[in-house]
């Protein structure tokens, strides 16, 4: 296969993912508390929302399990084809619900089911797609690789971001209120449908094509992960906290303090989370070739510390006018440099006959510890102990990722041949 399409086919699965993710929690911060939730005490509604966004990280580890074990016993193309069907429509299918005044308490438990749908759909496409673009990298070239996969959030988020920001402008509120939020929902199919040729036309890596070749693959690899390389996948996991932590705590939570607490237009901090994504991606292929050139554990070591760092500064930083501004602009850019290397970091934990679960399973359940609860344990903490409390939640992310990270050493000694087999 040629570099263009590898680099499309990972790009796009993840793209697709955080462009579903995003969409949803940008709604929950700004709408789906009002429609979909009866009104009760102050903020109950948007905590109720933020809960629902959780809800889908709870999804994502069976999602990697599912799609994990036929990734490793049928291949990796025909299984990235199925997790992209199932997040597809399950986001398109949101923008269809009806709210809680015509539907009453049915409104978000469809909400819920259609939440977790996104969630088994996402859990099986990050591995894939990490897989596809490392296991097809020429020599010394893996971490270059993997970040493709890695550049999906940014051009998702600004698709999203982009959206949103343009709803806001052409639509009054009572508009978007009633269904301007919709669309970017409904608009996901139409990326879905791009993604599904992109990913018809692939060919299967040449790793799983040598282990299928061979008759190499275990019976339950999730049973050969969990008694084999336990230690992998705790750890891998607790690495990609720090990664989850700063991109929903800047983006999702910041969101919804910066319009509701600081008063800032919707439109104009939608306008910056688009320069801050713009940030992440510069960043990302900076530190991807860091990653391939001094290996990805000093770039992920020093990124955890930056991120301790940032979580002291965000008091003083969101309790000012400029600095709310600034907040999400150095966060995400620091989200590039964490985020990029994990891309080889996490596949190279893993032998071929169990990877694309492997793999997949620490990305996800990382997920759980570093994101299915950030936006609603920062409201929670800005409520009970301030801006210092929301801080110190990303500090303890980034501590938690240093340890593992240290931990686990040089993910390129666990598979120390230069091509993934």
């Amino acid at each position: 296969m040629g570099t263009g399409r590898i680099a499309l086919a990972s790009l796009i699965g993840t793209t697709i993912e955080f462009y579903d993710f995003y969409i949803y929690g940008t709604a929950a911060a700004l709408v789906l508390g009002r429609l979909f939730f009866p009104s009760g005490a102050p903020g109950a509604q948007t905590l109720a929302a933020f809960l629902t966004f959780g809800i889908a990280f709870l999804a994502r580890p069976f999602g990697a399990f599912l799609f994990g074990h036929f990734g490793d016993r049928i291949g990796r193309k025909s299984t990235l084809v199925a997790s992209m069907l199932v997040m597809g429509l399950s986001t398109t299918l949101i923008g269809a619900l009806p709210g809680y005044v015509s539907a009453g308490a049915l409104a978000p438990i469809l909400l819920c089911v259609l939440r977790l749908g996104q969630g088994l759909g996402i859990g099986g496409e990050w591995g894939g797609a990490a897989l596809v673009a490392t296991e097809n990298a020429p020599a010394g070239r893996r971490a270059w690789f993997g970040m493709f996969p890695q550049l999906g959030p940014s051009i998702g988020f600004l698709l999203s971001n982009g959206m949103f920001l343009l709803l806001s402008v052409l639509l009054t509120d009572s508009q978007f209120l009633a269904w301007g939020w919709r669309v970017p929902f409904l608009a996901s199919a139409v990326l879905v449908i791009i993604g599904l040729y992109v990913r018809g036309r692939l060919s299967e890596t040449p790793a799983f094509a040598r282990l299928a070749e061979r008759g190499g693959q275990v019976r339950v690899p999730l049973t050969e992960v969990l008694s084999r390389h336990g230690g992998s996948l705790i750890l891998g996991s607790l690495a990609m906290v720090v990664c989850y932590a700063i991109f929903y705590i800047s983006t999702v939570f910041t969101l919804g303090y910066a319009t509701h607490v600081r008063h800032v237009p919707r439109e104009s901090f939608l306008g910056i989370l688009c320069v801050a994504i713009l940030a992440m991606a510069v960043v990302t292929p900076i530190s991807a070739a860091l990653a391939d050139w001094l290996g990805r554990r000093p770039v992920l070591l020093a990124g955890s510390l930056l991120a301790i760092v940032s979580g002291f500064l965000l008091p003083s930083l969101l309790g000012t006018s400029t600095g709310v501004l600034l907040f999400p602009i150095m966060e995400l850019a620091l989200m590039g440099l964490v985020f990029a290397p994990m891309g080889a970091f996490l596949p190279e934990l893993f032998p071929a006959q169990v990877r694309y679960t492997g793999a997949s399973a620490t990305y996800n359940l990382g997920g759980i510890l570093g994101a299915s609860l950030a936006p609603f344990a920062a409201q929670l903490l800005l409520a009970r102990g301030g801006l210092p409390f929301v801080g110190y939640y990303i500090a303890v992310a980034g501590a938690v990722s240093f340890l593992a990270i240290l931990a686990l050493g040089d993910s390129r000694l666990q598979n120390p041949g230069e091509v993934l087999a």
